[in-house]
């Protein structure tokens, strides 16, 4: 992709993001992401951005990507779940892992959003720990059969494709699944604490037959081939969605405290608020360098893209949830108004640092990198 193309988009996406604002607290508040977002996403041909223009994609270089994910995310976070699940997740994900006669079959229609796709991992009891899954797939002939529940899914409420995570005993494997496929029933998810317009649903399946040719790169593969290879993606664009959080709520706050008084001065004079408001520039910073450095290593398809790629997710969702808090605090009651943005940011991230594996868990694999990159060998 030109410099000019990518100058582009990304102003596009500066221009979608400002009409973006002043709707996403209804967003919130009706618990729906309106058709006509999805459609202008679509129309820009963002929903495919990092998929190839062979397949129909925009071909987004993983810098431009994270910063439009960064961009659109800043103004709403169920708008950028959009980009994550079905962008990242699932088109991505496809594109890497699936044969051409499945690329062939879906892909175009990901690219254009035509189709709307989600990932459906998580259950009940299930979500990082593949052993857990309990839904299950049997062969009959030349179709797959799978029975089981999935929980907490982003986009499931609205999705015409599923790239479903199964079990046949130790076996996991993964297909695609369409929405008319009988045996699929959708139950839609209320009341959640963020995420909420990203139209969450459990999916169940009952004796849902899926063609042969709709398996993801084989049997056996499906957590360690597919699952995992999706969740790389998903973390990238979780690791910006902390930058874009953790910006806002620093400009919420720098905002809020140059204007509010009290005891006839600024609030932004108290050294207490400088000190938030300097951690927050420091650590955003922070964060968003490391998602830049995880970018080009995606990039460069360099060996060490995943864990460092695990690293900018776990610190700038952190990050992104520390900064909110002070938000909230120094905005004092009003921040723990829906009336002002915070209070959404702060719900907001909270979420990253669950989804895509939480922090407990990144920390364990980045502690288990550190042990065999930085440890002295002796003897």
């Amino acid at each position: 992709m030109t410099e000019r193309r990518r100058a582009d988009v990304l102003a596009w996406a500066r221009s979608f993001a400002e009409g973006l604002a002043p709707r996403a607290a209804d967003f919130d508040r009706n618990e729906r992401l309106p058709r006509d977002v999805i459609e202008r996403l679509a129309e820009a041909g963002v929903l495919g951005a990092t998929v190839p223009t062979a397949w129909g994609g925009m071909g987004l270089d993983p810098l431009a990507y994270g910063e439009l994910t960064e961009v659109i995310g800043k103004v709403c976070s169920s708008t950028r779940a959009l980009l994550t699940v079905h962008t990242s997740l699932v088109a991505e994900t496809l594109s890497d892992r699936a044969s051409d006669r499945l690329k062939r079959k879906y892909l175009p229609d990901l690219a254009s959003g035509t189709r709307i796709g989600c990932f459906a991992l998580s259950e009940a009891e299930a979500g990082s720990d593949g052993a857990s899954v309990t839904t299950s797939y049997v062969r009959k002939g030349d179709v797959f059969v799978l029975n089981g529940r999935k929980k907490w899914i982003s986009f499931a409420g609205i999705a015409d494709l599923f790239l479903v995570i199964a079990a046949d005993g130790d076996a996991l494997s993964a297909f695609v699944v369409e929405r008319e496929t009988p045996g699929m029933e959708i139950h839609p998810m209320t009341g959640l604490l963020g995420n909420r317009a990203t139209h969450i649903a459990s999916v169940t399946f009952t004796n849902v037959e899926v063609p042969a040719e709709n398996l993801v790169a084989g049997i056996g593969v499906g957590f360690s081939f597919v699952a995992n290879t999706a969740l790389f993606h998903g973390r990238y664009s979780i690791a910006w969605a902390g930058v874009a959080i953790g910006q806002a709520a620093l400009e919420e706050m720098c905002d809020y405290a140059l204007r509010r008084e009290q005891f006839g001065v600024k609030i932004g004079t108290h050294q207490l608020v400088q000190r938030m408001v300097a951690d927050a520039v420091t650590n955003i910073g922070a964060a968003r360098e490391l998602c830049r450095h995880a970018g080009r290593l995606r990039g460069d398809r360099a060996a060490d893209a995943v864990m460092q790629t695990n690293i900018a997710k776990y610190f700038s969702s952190t990050v992104a949830q520390r900064v909110a808090s002070d938000a909230v605090q120094v905005l004092g009651g009003n921040g723990c108004w829906s009336r002002f943005p915070v209070e959404r940011l702060f719900r907001e991230a909270k979420i990253l640092e669950i989804i895509e594996g939480t922090s407990q868990l990144q920390q364990l694999m980045i502690a288990d990198y550190g042990y065999k990159a930085f440890a002295r060998r002796t003897g």
